[in-house]
């Protein structure tokens, strides 16, 4: 059987023998699951996985509650002789 590759990352046949310890792992932190060397699937707490499939904000919600309020974006003015007619 092979070791562990690291605290929080498991080969697939070591997380299969270790399953307990693996779900037991999550309740700290995500544990990662490898195969054949790739990164294949994660395994969250319930608390966690609740925190990621909860209400997501709106576009509108997600700029209101910006982390850099004092931020001002500078757009350039626009022309009427840019507009283009399209015939619909």
């Amino acid at each position: 059987m092979t070791a562990q590759l690291k605290s929080n990352i498991w080969q697939l046949q070591d997380a299969k023998a270790k399953f307990s310890e693996v779900i037991k792992s999550a309740a700290k932190s995500p544990q990662i699951i490898t195969v054949r060397g790739e990164e294949t699937a994660v395994i969250l707490s319930m608390d966690k996985y609740r925190g990621l499939m909860g209400k997501r904000p709106s576009f509108i919600e997600a700029l209101m509650n910006c982390p850099w309020p004092d931020v001002e974006l500078e757009l350039p003015d626009r022309k009427a002789e840019e507009w283009r007619d399209i015939e619909l």
